[in-house]
Formats: C-alpha cells, structure tokens, sequence
C-alpha cells in the first residue's frame, strides 16, 4: 500500500533523532534490529515479539485505511501555574515537541478503517510520557463530540504516565470532563473502543482508558493506577509476577482482550462490523 500522503509530509517534516536512528536494540531480548525492518513489522521485535513503544502517526498509519483529517490541533496548553523545577515548564514542552515532533500527548480526527468512518485518539508516550494535562483532555472531549456529531464509533489508543503534575489541578479535572464526554457520546447510542498500550496508567487509567464499551489491551502492556513498588510498599506484600500486565487484567476479567499488535487492525474491523455493520460506499 503506498503512503499516504499526510503521513508521507509529516515525515518529511518530522525526521527527529528517532527516525535518524538505523538500528534499535530490543529492551527485552537484547537483539540488535534494523530499524527499517522493525518499522515493517509494525515495531514488534522480530525475534521475541516485544512490542515497542510506537509514535503517535506511526500508529495512525498502521489502523487508518488512507487519510487521515486532524482535529484539535489548534488547542495548544501554556504554562497556567508557571512551573518551575531545574527547567520552566515552557522548555520542557519545547523540548519534547523538539523530540517527538508532536505538538501535545494526543493527536486526534477522523478517517477510515476496514471502510467504517470512526473518530480515533492516538497518545503518544514520547511527549511528556503520555500525562494528561489540559490540552490532552481538551482534545480528547473535542474528538468525542464531534463523533458525536457525526454520529460515527470512536476508538482512542492510550498510552500514559498519568496526570501532568506540572498543572496541579487542572490537569487532575481532566478526568472527569473526558469521563462526561463519553457518557454523552455512549448515551446517545455511539460506540466507543479503547485500545490500552504500554504502559497505560494514572489519571487516564481512572478515566475513560477503562469507560469503553469494548476494552482492548495490546500483549503484555502494562495498565493499573498506581505504581508497582508504591502498592507494594503500601501493603508490604509481594505482588504476582504478572500483575499489572494485560494477561493478568484478562485474566481477573478487567478487560475483553488482549491481542498482538500485528492483529490489531483486523480485530477492530471485526468489532465494527458486530457493532456498527454497514460500511461507507464509496
């Protein structure tokens, strides 16, 4: 399939040291692996089948059939609390947007999927670890609406650290105002998948990562709230290998499947086909 056209100008635009790199070693097997090759194998280690962390318009361009329309793109966050550490909050951004060629933690809008129209969010953790502050949340309820508008499914991938602590508050209420804006979609008869990435944890954990009406989780990323070590040191116990892992929330029936990422595609078109059924006509 050739590249679309969005997807060929955003790369043109955004060759950071990330895509400059030609090889990358797999964290958990330690093979060494062209990076060209693993990009072709949608960043699933070929060896042990670990799946990478994958940028934001990588991932749009494995799900979205061809074009891709953004939306939100214009609602950019400031510093509110003028946040200061060993650098303002300001360069921090900046820095990020530098790396990851990416505005916010979010990109969002609308295009095709084995032919149905959806809505899909895609977090991406390069930017400031996935957190949801004011712009992620912003953006999120914006995608929602419209869906609604258009009356089209939506399906949000996420991947996140939690809230961003550089906005306090602000960024903590984002949870209930993406949380009112899938109850107002799913209560006007929509559908809504979520799709849980590594790590996918935090405020969005608690939010709507966990209100869709089919919850889907890719192979062993980790999804819980708090931290490992901070449950632990809380209980004083030692917790299962597998905890916090997507097998073991399937396992305790917190979620409706875990599914590799190669299958991915295919298994959301079969959920919009038992869902939604009738494809656009072209």
């Amino acid at each position: 399939m050739p590249m679309p056209e969005w997807l060929r100008i955003r790369r043109s635009k955004d060759s950071d040291n990330r895509e400059a790199a030609l090889w990358s070693k797999c964290p958990k097997c330690g093979e060494v692996l062209y990076r060209r090759d693993l990009l072709a194998n949608a960043y699933v280690c070929m060896r042990c089948g670990h799946h990478f962390r994958m940028g934001a318009y990588d991932r749009i361009s494995t799900i979205i059939d061809g074009d891709f329309t953004e939306v939100g793109a214009e609602v950019l966050g400031g510093d509110p609390l003028g946040w200061v550490d060993k650098k303002t909050y300001g360069a921090k951004l900046s820095g990020d947007r530098e790396k990851s060629g990416l505005a916010e933690a979010v990109v969002c809008g609308f295009g095709q999927i084995g032919g149905f129209d959806v809505g899909l969010g895609v977090m991406d953790f390069h930017f400031r670890g996935g957190t949801m502050g004011t712009v992620v949340g912003e953006r999120i309820a914006l995608l929602l609406e419209e869906a609604r508008r258009r009356r089209v499914p939506c399906i949000i991938f996420t991947a996140s650290g939690g809230a961003r602590m550089e906005e306090g508050m602000l960024a903590l209420v984002q949870m209930a105002k993406t949380s009112a804006a899938v109850t107002r979609f799913t209560d006007d008869g929509n559908v809504l998948f979520t799709v849980l990435t590594d790590p996918t944890t935090g405020g969005v954990a608690a939010s709507f990562a966990f209100q869709g009406d089919v919850i889907v989780a890719e192979s062993k990323a980790v999804i819980g709230f708090a931290g490992r070590r901070v449950i632990e040191q809380t209980i004083r116990q030692r917790l299962p290998d597998q905890f916090q892992t997507a097998e073991f929330l399937l396992e305790k029936g917190a979620i409706d499947m875990v599914v590799e990422r190669r299958a991915l595609k295919e298994t959301l078109v079969r959920l919009l086909e038992y869902t939604v059924g009738t494809r656009v006509q072209r």
